[in-house]
């Protein structure tokens, strides 16, 4: 359906301005004033446009979907209807989550359940859907939604610890590279013209960095080029079933970030069907679920496999202990659980655990890398100073 851009005035006689999808302008200008709204502007927005305009400003945020959550589950704690807490979250949320609500609304007061609504929108994920369902199936909503925020605030918080730990790194290694062109492009060709004035002669260490720079310096699209064309082949490659499979083994090999990035799977694995175990939905379920979630795909398809395993009969500590990929610490700890009927308690301890020793891992990382990136920060620059220099020593010792 097409999408209208519009102006109004809410029952505070604000303005307001937002995005209504309807079939026509007419059945927008409908909808707008079912919600209260005194329609002011009301114009088509194209399809082009309103996806650069979403893209770039108005997108659903994470944060939208947890504030969401957390209001959500609050309204329907304290005895509001679920139609009512959405409608009210329709007047309060920004332009997009406010688009987003008021169509999960319509689909509700069309006597749809809430779970089969929030399907329809790629806004959220399959857990957040089995668990909605799983808490209207058992009366339980408001205590889902609660949890559900607070994982997701969890997962935010953990996944912004490990992404902090490389913002040094990136930050260092782009603007060496930075450096090094500017050095290639402008710094080097003058002092080449000077060594040419005065005859010198050069030692091999200079002329290769001026071979370097003059070809960067002629060729600089052929470098942009190949650059550009590298990263396609290698974007290409890494969809391919086999040269997925083959970049997730070897970036678990890679020192300290592989273990970073096993433990960060762990966590995320663990406290997830934690969730779900502990709202009521089967473990066969829970693990295709988790599995459709792990961008890793050897331990998606480690996962898949244990699953097989698990529907025929097989405790999931076993099916799981035939993978390297998996720590004997989960195999045991499962194992523990299936043991007690806790499994879901002991999963989320085990979540902890495993953030406990992220963090580590990202200590580990920040501390490794900052060094590194001196040792090869002084040796480029190192080199580059012996190859400026040495000439000019040579030309002071002939006079």
């Amino acid at each position: 359906m097409p999408f209208f851009k519009y102006v109004a005035k809410n029952q505070f006689s604000e303005n307001v301005n937002g995005k209504v999808e309807a079939q026509s302008i007419e059945q927008a200008a409908a909808l707008l004033q079912s919600r209260g709204l005194l329609v002011i502007k009301l114009n088509p927005l194209t399809e082009q446009s309103f996806a650069v305009i979403t893209n770039m400003l108005f997108g659903v945020k994470v944060d939208d979907i947890v504030t969401f959550t957390r209001q959500l589950s609050t309204m329907i704690t304290a005895g509001l209807p679920l139609a009512n807490g959405l409608s009210i979250l329709v007047r309060q949320s920004k332009a997009e989550m406010s688009r987003l609500v008021a169509t999960i609304l319509q689909d509700v007061e069309g006597g749809n359940t809430f779970a089969s609504s929030l399907e329809k929108n790629k806004e959220f994920s399959k857990v957040y859907i089995q668990l909605v369902r799983a808490g209207e199936a058992g009366g339980v909503l408001d205590e889902v939604l609660n949890r559900l925020a607070e994982n997701m605030e969890k997962q935010k918080e953990f996944r912004a610890k490990t992404k902090g730990a490389m913002i040094y790194p990136i930050i260092v290694t782009i603007a060496m590279v930075v450096v090094g062109f500017i050095m290639m492009i402008f710094v080097i060709p003058k002092l080449t013209e000077m060594y040419k004035d005065f005859g010198a002669q050069l030692p091999l260490p200079t002329l290769v960095l001026i071979g370097i720079s003059d070809f960067m310096v002629n060729f600089w699209y052929i470098v942009l080029g190949g650059m550009a064309a590298a990263f396609a082949v290698f974007s290409r490659w890494k969809k391919t079933p086999v040269g997925h499979l083959q970049w997730d083994s070897f970036v678990l090999k890679v020192p300290i970030f592989g273990i970073l990035r096993q433990k960060t799977i762990l966590t995320e694995f663990t406290r997830t069907l934690s969730l779900l175990l502990g709202s009521g939905i089967s473990l066969l379920q829970a693990l295709e679920i988790v599995t459709d979630g792990v961008e890793n795909l050897v331990y998606q398809n480690a996962l898949k496999e244990a699953t097989k395993q698990v529907e025929k009969g097989v405790s999931l500590s076993q099916s799981i202990s035939r993978y390297e990929s998996f720590p004997p610490i989960l195999q045991q700890m499962i194992s523990v659980g299936e043991e007690t009927g806790k499994l879901d308690d002991v999963l989320f301890k085990l979540s902890k655990y495993f953030e406990q020793e992220a963090e580590q891992a990202v200590k580990n990382l920040t501390a490794a890398m900052e060094p590194l990136i001196m040792v090869v920060l002084g040796v480029g620059v190192g080199a580059m100073v012996i190859a400026v220099i040495m000439p000019i020593y040579n030309l002071t010792s002939q006079f």
